[in-house]
Order: structure tokens, then C-alpha cells, then sequence
């Protein structure tokens, strides 16, 4: 078995005293050998844990300790390498950045569709199916058939849903995203706008990986998540993805081999968005990182997320 329980996680609740909750939450992960980030905000909590089982499980049962975490609902997976390098919990404006107030998960939100009735929806000629991904998410993995609105970030979905309408007039919306909260708000958003029949999947890409058998499913490629192991397939195994360390952009064993791509400084999607003296910044970062690995040890080495991806460290969609 692996090592490392993984564990995503996300509820709207009302939390107005959410910032008394980072540093005993911080605390209990620290002391557990948990990482990975948290997010918390009036809205709810946002996130992705990992570490040994047991710990995992502590920091579960501290959060349902809590009465508006009681019934939280999280989603398991396994990783043989550890998959984030510190615990962070943050205190945000929003747990999934939207951009748009008074959007509310709890007073409206879609219809949930469980995994195994998923096919059906999405195969009736009546339903527009929606990634509400980020395009570099979209690009190595989405549901046949589904339409790609090509945004950089979460933020810019609600305008590409305003200037796409033709695209949304079938009488059936179905959404999706990695775990299901972007589909919270994205459902809620459009059943603000007018539109009827609004539907999401239920636990997001991962649960419908998890639980429908690979030779019944219309997924297509990989389903990126936002920790080392970049990319997961069917029945949450790896998958064959890499990571370029100046952008978190997911890269293929060909992109590799391209000259654009130089280890930790580079690759064919950021070569022409960063500077000289970025490139060597990075350049440095990654020399490092092989001495500190050349010791035995760990180099906190990795840059940023991407921008508005927020939630995208704790794989956004938890």
C-alpha cells in the first residue's frame, strides 16, 4: 500500500469566525506530520491534506468536531511520494475565487448527479456539457463532447458564460470540475442567471475516476490535480504527467524533449512568459534543489500557483 493518505475536501457553511480557526487548525496538522493547504473563509473551507494515515484521520475528526464540519465530506486517494512539502492554512475572501458576490451554494445551487448516472446526462442531446476547468486542465484530460471555455482562471467564467449564450441554450446545463466546488458556485451562478435545468457532478472528476469502470467511461485522458503527483487516471491511478516547476503547468514526456523545456526554469508553455532574469532566478532555484537532493534532503523549492488559482494548491476543487 502507499504511504500517503490523501484527502480533498470542501463545505459551504456559514463561518463568520472563521479566522479563529488557522492557528489550532495549523497546529493539529503540524503535530499530526500532515501538509497541504487549507483555505478558510466566511463561506466555508477548502482543501488538501496529506501525511499518514492516522494523522490524516486526526485532523478529519478535529474538523467534524467542529458542528459546522460534522457532516464534511471528503474524498481518499493514495500517493507513494509525499505530495505537498509543508501545511499552510489561509485565510481568504472566498474558498473558490469567483469574482462574483452574492453568489451563495447554500440558497441555490445545480442538481447533483451521481457518478453512475453521469453518462446518461451527458449523452442526451438536450444537455450542453461544460468543463469549468482552466484550459491547461482541460488540455490533457475532459468528457467527451464537453465544451472548453478556454479560461485562465475561475474568475473569467462568469464572463465567457454571458458572452457564450448561444453555446448554453439547450434545455440541459451539465457541469463539471476536479472535485466539485467550482461546480458549486459555477450552478449556482448560471440558476442566478436564469438558466433552469442546471446540473453537476457529484463529487467532481475524481469521484466519477474512482467508481465507474474504466471500459464504461467517457473521460478522456488525464484529470489534473494540484499536488506532486500532477495527474491522476482511472481508478485514481498516476498518471503520465510532469510538472514544469516555473509554472505548475502539466508537461508530457515529449514536451520534455523539447528546447524549450529546461528543468525547473522552463518549458514550451512559459519559455516566452518569463524573463531573462527570471530564468535565472529559476535557474539558481533548480541548483539547489539538486544540491539539497544530493544531500538526502528536501528543498522548498516550488514557485507559486498560477495566477487565480487559489484554490488550485489544494486542488481547487478539492
Amino acid at each position: 500500500m502507499s504511504n500517503y493518505l490523501v484527502a480533498a475536501l470542501y463545505k459551504f457553511v456559514r463561518l463568520p469566525e472563521y479566522a479563529s480557526l488557522q492557528a489550532p487548525l495549523t497546529e493539529i496538522c503540524i503535530s499530526n506530520d500532515v501538509k497541504g493547504t487549507l483555505l478558510l473563509a466566511a463561506e466555508g473551507i477548502n482543501g488538501t491534506i496529506a501525511g499518514p494515515e492516522a494523522g490524516v484521520r486526526n485532523v478529519l475528526a478535529y474538523l467534524r468536531g467542529h458542528s459546522e464540519f460534522a457532516d464534511l465530506i471528503h474524498k481518499e486517494s493514495w500517493a507513494d511520494e509525499e505530495p505537498f512539502l509543508r501545511a499552510k492554512v489561509r485565510l481568504k475572501k472566498e474558498i473558490v475565487t469567483m469574482g462574483v458576490d452574492g453568489i451563495d451554494p447554500n440558497k441555490i445551487v445545480g442538481t447533483y448527479v451521481k457518478p453512475e448516472d453521469w453518462n446518461a446526462l451527458i449523452s442526451d442531446p438536450d444537455t450542453v456539457v461544460v468543463d469549468t476547468r482552466n484550459d491547461y486542465e482541460v488540455a490533457i484530460g475532459t468528457f467527451k463532447g464537453a465544451v472548453d471555455p478556454k479560461t485562465k482562471s475561475f474568475r473569467e467564467f462568469p464572463a465567457w458564460a454571458a458572452e457564450n449564450k448561444d453555446t448554453l441554450k439547450k434545455p440541459k446545463v451539465a457541469m463539471f470540475c476536479t472535485g466539485g466546488i467550482r461546480c458549486e458556485k459555477s450552478t449556482a451562478f448560471m440558476k442566478e442567471q436564469g438558466y433552469d435545468e442546471v446540473y453537476h457532478l457529484e463529487g467532481g472528476i475524481l469521484k466519477y475516476l474512482e467508481e465507474v469502470p474504466e471500459d464504461q467511461s467517457l473521460w478522456e485522458g488525464d484529470c489534473f490535480v494540484f499536488d506532486e503527483r500532477v495527474s491522476v487516471r482511472h481508478g485514481l491511478e498516476p498518471g503520465d504527467y510532469d510538472m514544469c516547476r516555473a509554472c505548475r503547468r502539466p508537461i508530457s514526456e515529449e514536451e520534455k524533449e523539447l528546447p524549450e523545456f529546461v528543468e525547473g526554469v522552463s518549458c514550451p508553455y512559459c519559455h516566452e512568459e518569463t524573463t531573462p532574469e527570471q530564468k535565472e532566478r529559476f535557474a539558481e532555484r533548480q541548483k539547489q534543489i539538486m544540491l539539497a537532493k544530493n544531500r538526502g534532503e528536501k528543498h522548498i523549492g516550488i514557485t507559486k500557483p498560477r495566477a487565480g488559482d487559489e484554490a488550485a494548491v489544494v486542488a481547487e476543487d478539492a
